[in-house]
């Protein structure tokens, strides 16, 4: 955790606050939560599925139980 002093203009603090029903370090928690997802949301989409994995397909696309469990007896 970090404490931090922040001067915010206080209609744009009191709005975020009724947005969120939370006080001030859970709205700017959320905030910046928030923040950071959209910049990951945006990096990820900027891949446009050239992320190189190593999955195996067929294996995939076999339908097995959740549990690990083997219907097939």
């Amino acid at each position: 955790m970090r404490k931090i002093t922040a001067i915010l203009p206080a209609r744009l603090l009191a709005a975020a606050q009724d947005a969120t029903g939370q006080g001030v370090t859970e709205t700017l928690r959320r905030a910046l939560e928030t923040l950071a997802h959209s910049d990951w949301s945006r990096r990820m989409l900027a891949l446009e599925g050239r992320m190189p994995l190593d999955v195996d397909l067929d294996d995939l696309r076999q339908d097995r139980p959740l549990d690990g469990s083997d219907r097939s007896i």
